[in-house]
């Protein structure tokens, strides 16, 4: 069983900045990979980014490329979304994913977070 908690969610204005966190325990958190969704309303939950569990492969969704930034700390059994010029469209519900396939770019979740809330004003 793995447990993951999100921080970090809250309102900013177009084209700031917010930093992600989400802290995992139950495993051993490098032998698995971890990914960032979202859900905006009335909208199905989506793939943001994906990172291996040695953070060697990475891979983002064509709408965040070059703008977020997926990392982690497996001393701290720690997954980061760096996120940078935000838009109102970045709107949304954000949870972060654990997959036991630790090779894993593209995450196919076993295990889910509860969501952090991320509003962009315009």
């Amino acid at each position: 069983q793995v447990q993951l908690v999100e921080s970090g969610g809250e309102l900013v204005q177009a084209g700031g900045s917010l930093r992600l966190s989400c802290t995992a325990s139950g495993r051993t958190f490098s032998n698995y990979a971890m990914g960032w969704f979202r859900q905006a309303p009335g909208k199905e939950r989506e793939f943001v980014a994906g990172i291996s569990g040695s953070g060697a492969s990475i891979r983002y969704a064509d709408s965040v490329k070059g703008r977020f930034t997926i990392s982690r700390d497996n001393a701290k059994n720690t997954v980061y979304l760096q996120m940078n010029s935000l838009k109102p469209e970045d709107t949304a519900v954000y949870y972060c994913a654990a997959d036991l396939r630790a090779y894993r770019t593209s995450i196919i979740p076993n295990y889910w977070g509860q969501g952090t809330q991320v509003t962009v004003s315009s």
